[in-house]
């Protein structure tokens, strides 16, 4: 049983007594020694960022085969089950041990908001490994202070009650988790003993993202990062602690920008940018999905010089940190290394069928070399607690959700023709009907444009506003007509990606555009990759040479409803734009985006499918009680005209 001491009681005191002990003096405080003083070896076991990512998912990894070849091979990886079993295996190799999360445990899939109270599902796995403590992260408050007090309260249920930190968010006076009416509930520290041994660990949330894109309560407001961090820093200090964990909500980049501000923390176990570290050979070798940003731990220095462990892993369940950590009688860091285990299952298979014996071998002792990648068995008693909650979401996807009064004919490019051939021509993809009615042809699929068109209403109502939308053609892959389950609605966009908002320039905007005709009529055949925007529309002329096939770029002004040239002169201003994370990496050859500075851009974590359905449940509803959703007006579609080989003047 974990040993953990309120550090609420204490530090309040010190607090009281010694005013708001800031990082203004460049001098360390002094510690003292007590008990404290001689070494500690700690193992921090560790996630972040697992955003109701709680089911196993299929993984493709360059595995090396029986001839010696390198191949794509299948295996299921990651889910909660998986990682309860390998922190309990990794625990039990070490006598002093700290379980970690740092932050976004939600959003993300239907396990979120459709499969029991908000959060129920993530409450419930996380108490499975009953983690020693938790820091909250921005998309905590996408259901505002309320949805997160409910959440804590579901976390706290059991006889775990991990604590939640964060020490620089100050609550509204209204707020439900104000500490006169939720004392205790989120701290801004905690104290834990291993080995006879405090050691003090202190929670971060990002500020400007938290309350840029998420919904706090009015008048809950996120202080600097490294000025409550130093303050709790100096307070732990006075009471003797000289080991400190940030355990920090704010990215791998910010991160090391806190750290060089402060005097006193050892180490920084991070979230928020969802930043894999680790070898090289993780995307190189093994091709793992995501290029390592750095080293596992990175080691960086604090403000009077100090060594400092800083580490991230990655995202959705998929990989568990593993930090050995050593301090000297000082209580100094001598020596940090470790591993970030990116856990996979033993259900090998090749072209989808299950490899041979040899193959099996060979591939076994692939995994065992790369020192990263670890088969772990789902533990089968946090499986069977996540069951009633899969038949929750089974269940939701068999709901019908809306109707559709006429087909929402799907084509990913307009245009073409249903008697010639080319890569580019999708003539074929919509229904007869659509075809006959000639709609599709002259601006592109109905349903494309109504995904468009959601994201920019629901973004510009929850998640922080939006200038302009994009959706790929390809990425939405079903019609609709009549009734509508929500698995239906969830198949037209079933990739699960999460959304992203980017500051973009007019030049940006008219460059993007150019990417997606490009990669649809340079030569390459896909259809994927064709625009749809909301709140944005222009003219194409696929005839015309690479750079010059969009003209008369139009933005639509939210509030008047009125249309506006583009001014592609001003180098200035920057449009908001809500974007699927696929398109804003750089997929579908919109690298346009793929080169948009972090400083521009956002992962604002909402769910494709989840803001899909946001908007089909916002749309009016009809006798039976459902929304009906129905074709954008003709206005709003984002090909104002268009132009190919098959055009005729």
């Amino acid at each position: 049983m974990k040993k953990i001491l309120g550090a609420g009681a204490g530090l309040a005191a010190v607090l009281l007594t010694a005013g708001c002990l800031s990082s203004g003096d460049d001098d360390p405080i002094p510690v003292d020694p007590g008990p404290q003083a001689r070494p500690l070896a700690l193992t921090i076991l560790h996630i972040n960022d697992h955003h109701s990512h709680l089911d196993a998912t299929s993984s493709t990894l360059q595995l090396k085969v029986a001839d010696g070849s390198r191949k794509a091979v299948t295996v299921s990886a990651g889910g909660f089950p998986r990682v309860k079993s390998a922190i309990d295996e990794l625990a039990a190799k070490s006598p002093n041990v700290l379980k970690l999360h740092a932050g976004d445990a939600l959003t993300g899939t239907l396990y979120f908001n459709r499969a029991g109270a908000v959060g129920e599902p993530d409450a419930a796995m996380m108490n499975t490994v009953c983690f020693d403590a938790f820091a909250l992260g921005n998309h905590e408050f996408d259901k505002g202070d309320s949805g997160l007090k409910g959440f804590i309260d579901l976390l706290h249920a059991g006889s775990c009650k991990t604590p939640v930190l964060s020490a620089n968010v100050s609550f509204a006076a209204a707020s439900a988790l104000h500490p006169s009416r939720a004392p205790g509930a989120v701290s801004p520290s905690t104290i834990v003993e291993r080995d006879g041994q405090k050691i003090g660990i202190i929670g971060l949330t990002i500020a400007a993202k938290t309350q840029a894109s998420s919904s706090p309560d009015k008048g809950t407001v996120f202080e600097d990062e490294a000025v409550a961090a130093q303050r709790q820093i100096d307070a732990l200090r006075k009471q003797g602690i000289d080991k400190i964990i940030l355990l920090s909500h704010t990215g791998y980049g910010y991160d090391k920008q806190i750290i060089a501000r402060l005097d006193g923390v050892d180490v920084l176990v991070g979230g928020d940018s969802h930043t894999l570290l680790g070898p090289d050979a993780m995307a190189a070798t093994y091709g793992m999905g995501a290029t390592p940003g750095g080293a596992y731990p990175t080691r960086v220095t604090d403000k009077q010089g100090k060594p400092v462990c800083l580490v991230q892993v990655w995202e959705y369940s998929r990989v568990v940190g593993e930090l050995k950590v050593e301090f000297d009688a000082k209580g100094e860091v001598s020596k940090c290394e470790g591993t970030p285990h990116a856990l996979i299952g033993d259900d090998f298979a090749i072209g989808g069928a299950a490899v041979g014996a040899a193959d099996r071998t060979a591939i076994l002792a692939d995994v065992q070399a790369s020192g990263f990648l670890k088969v772990t068995a789902p533990n089968a008693a946090a499986a069977q607690r996540l069951q009633p909650f899969k038949l929750k979401v089974d269940e939701f996807n068999k709901t019908v959700v809306a109707q559709a009064p006429e087909e929402l004919c799907s084509r990913r490019v307009p245009g073409g023709s249903p008697t010639q051939t080319a890569g580019w021509n999708d003539y074929g993809r919509s229904s007869a009907a659509c075809n006959a009615q000639g709609d599709v042809t002259r601006r592109g699929g109905d349903i494309q444009q109504i995904v468009a068109q959601a994201f920019l209403e629901i973004a510009q109502k929850s998640y922080g506003g939006a200038d302009l939308t994009l959706q790929s053609g390809g990425g939405v892959r079903v019609p609709l007509q009549g009734d509508i389950t929500a698995g239906r609605a969830i198949e037209v966009v079933p990739f699960g990606n999460q959304l992203y908002r980017l500051e973009v320039t007019a030049t940006e905007i008219k460059n993007l555009l150019e990417d997606g005709i490009e990669a649809t009529y340079g030569g390459t055949g896909a259809t994927g990759p064709y625009p749809y925007t909301g709140g944005l529309r222009w003219d194409v002329d696929a005839t015309r040479p690479k750079g010059s096939r969009v003209a008369n770029i139009e933005l639509r002004d939210s509030a008047t409803g009125n249309w506006a040239l583009l001014d592609l002169g001003d180098a200035t201003r920057t449009y908001k734009l809500f974007v699927l994370s696929f398109n804003a990496n750089g997929g579908d050859g919109y690298a346009t985006l793929a080169a948009v500075p972090a400083s521009r851009r956002l992962d604002v974590g909402v769910l494709d499918a989840d803001v899909f359905l946001e908007y089909i449940a916002a749309q009016p509803k009809a006798g039976t009680g459902l929304p009906q959703l129905r074709k954008i007006d003709a206005g709003l579609y984002s090909t104002k005209s268009h132009r190919d080989a098959f055009s005729v003047d």
